[in-house]
């Protein structure tokens, strides 16, 4: 067989890897989103439903408790190795996830899930910053964009069909073949020197964030459904929550070799964007989830339909992509989408907020589609600059930052909002509905499509009028967050992106030139 010329091998095994890591993203974006639509038939055949909502915060606890572990564990001994690890474990849980017989096991299988998830998403972004110079890498990051927007659209449809024809368990069996494929991709192809760090891993550390953390993430799950959020309950774990993260900033100035170096926050974009990110996750999970329940119960849209409802945002997002990484890869300049992606965002949230009763689809479509270019201009500048901001030994910190501010945002988000919009609807419909409509919302401020069909004309409408009302206080809190992206936009500093991967033992080991596929 002729060998193909050294460069072309050597560029068609980079996109042998990215295409590797890209699937794994898949994996872990699609997860959730796929187990949803499965719930109902879940419950039906292991029983346990007063621990339901276990199988998302199991998943979800775990991951941000160890997105910040992998990647300090891929700086120090190795981003291949963290990575295949990262994925090993999280079919591994998708194995026995599939083969529980209770919900107590299915719960555990899904938090052992949850500890590869975090692993899958941070690997991913340091491999490809690893390997992709800076003005490359906007052509990447809307991919990957591209790849989360394709998960939001076709996870919820996928998780039906699924459960409809192969049964729930495939839900998990799903992702062997899949993560199976990009094991084998990465470790054939992508050549990584292996480290060994001379300090140890900071134990201290880790215990304290990953406490932190999950007090954050239980206090913004159970406050105002599982507990009240006055209840003891939730006041001790926001006082855990502030001891772990005092005690984690005392420790990590003294650690030799910190889970989270403080001193990156030292410099002001870093700490600028790893706020942008937190906002962008409060205001982009926060408030979606309830576009889906305005479309289906004011609009009158089925689920499946609210599914594909929601594609201007998701088409938006992939199109101001495919756009905005060329023009980063040929001019350098990235400021400017930061501060678009913010306005737009900001705009579309309270444009999204004036919506009643009388707001058609197309209306609603627009307004969707603004904040999916905001959310497109965001998410890969905020992460390029994020990793522009520290060392090339420490791309897996920051990657892992990036993800980790996202995510315990959009925790937050999506707390707050449920609790205001849940106390908007709840008071709308005391209001317009006397003690019969009090009662409907009483404990909840969502029902079902039969729940709607089973209710009087007079109480229907007062019910329309109320969730209404609910995403009017959703989406005006959200713009209100958003404001403060876009203050924090203009002071981010537009420095000219170094190319770290000629800096790093990746750019020489990673994709050697004479490898074949």
């Amino acid at each position: 067989m002729t060998s193909s010329p050294p460069d072309e091998a050597r560029g068609r095994n980079l996109y042998v890897v990215i295409g590797a890591v890209m699937i794994a993203m898949l994996l872990a974006s699609l997860d959730n989103l796929i187990l949803g639509t499965a719930m109902p038939s879940i419950v039906g055949d292991l029983g346990g439903l007063g621990h339901l909502s276990w199988v998302v915060t199991a998943y979800t606890l775990a991951t941000a408790v160890s997105t910040p572990v992998w990647g300090k564990l891929g700086d120090m001994y190795g981003r291949k190795g963290a990575f295949l690890t990262a994925i090993v474990i999280f079919l591994t849980g998708s194995a026995l996830a599939g083969l529980s017989q209770d919900m107590t096991q299915l719960i555990g299988f899904r938090a052992v899930q949850g500890l590869g998830a975090g692993g899958l998403m941070v690997g991913a972004l340091a491999i490809i910053s690893s390997l992709v110079p800076p003005r490359e890498q906007g052509r990447y990051q809307g991919m990957i964009s591209g790849i989360m927007g394709l998960a939001m659209i076709a996870g919820p449809l996928a998780g039906g069909a699924i459960t409809d024809h192969l049964g729930w368990r495939w839900c998990f069996y799903v992702n062997l073949p899949l993560g199976a494929l990009a094991l084998f991709m990465v470790g054939a192809v992508l050549h990584l020197p292996k480290r060994r760090a001379k300090a140890r891993i900071d134990y201290l550390g880790v215990v304290l964030l990953a406490t932190a953390i999950s007090s954050i993430v239980l206090v913004t799950t159970w406050g105002g459904s599982e507990y009240a959020w006055t209840s003891g309950v939730i006041a001790g774990l926001a006082a855990l929550a502030v001891a772990a993260a005092a005690g984690f900033v005392f420790v990590e100035r003294r650690a030799a070799e910190p889970v989270l170096p403080l001193t990156l926050f030292r410099n002001a974009n870093f700490t600028l964007v790893t706020i942008i990110g937190f906002v962008l996750g409060f205001a982009m999970f926060g408030a979606m989830t309830y576009l889906p329940l305005f479309q289906q119960s004011v609009q009158g849209a089925s689920a499946t339909n609210a599914g594909l409802l929601g594609m201007p945002l998701f088409l938006a997002m992939v199109a101001v992509n495919v756009v905005a990484g060329p023009v980063i890869t040929r001019t350098g300049r990235y400021k400017v989408f930061i501060v678009a992606g913010a306005a737009l965002l900001t705009t579309g949230l309270a444009l999204l907020s004036t919506m009643d009763t009388g707001t058609g689809r197309l209306t609603t479509g627009v307004f969707m589609a603004l904040v999916g270019a905001g959310i497109g201009c965001l998410m890969q500048t905020v992460l390029i600059v994020t990793l522009q901001s520290v060392e090339p030994e420490d791309l897996g910190v920051g990657s892992s930052t990036a993800t980790l501010s996202r995510t315990i945002g959009g925790s937050v988000g999506v707390s707050i909002v449920g609790a205001l919009f849940a106390g908007r609807v709840h008071d709308i419909m005391a209001e317009r509905g006397g003690a019969a409509g009090a009662a409907v919302t009483e404990g909840s401020a969502q029902l079902d499509a039969a729940g709607l069909d089973r209710l009087p004309a007079a109480i229907r409408d007062a019910y329309e009028h109320a969730v209404a009302g609910g995403i009017h206080q959703a989406f005006l809190v959200a713009a209100g967050v958003g404001i403060l992206a876009f203050v924090l936009a203009w002071f981010v500093r537009e420095v000219p992106l170094v190319d770290k991967t000629a800096r790093t033992p990746e750019a020489e080991e990673a994709v050697p030139e004479a490898a074949s596929i």
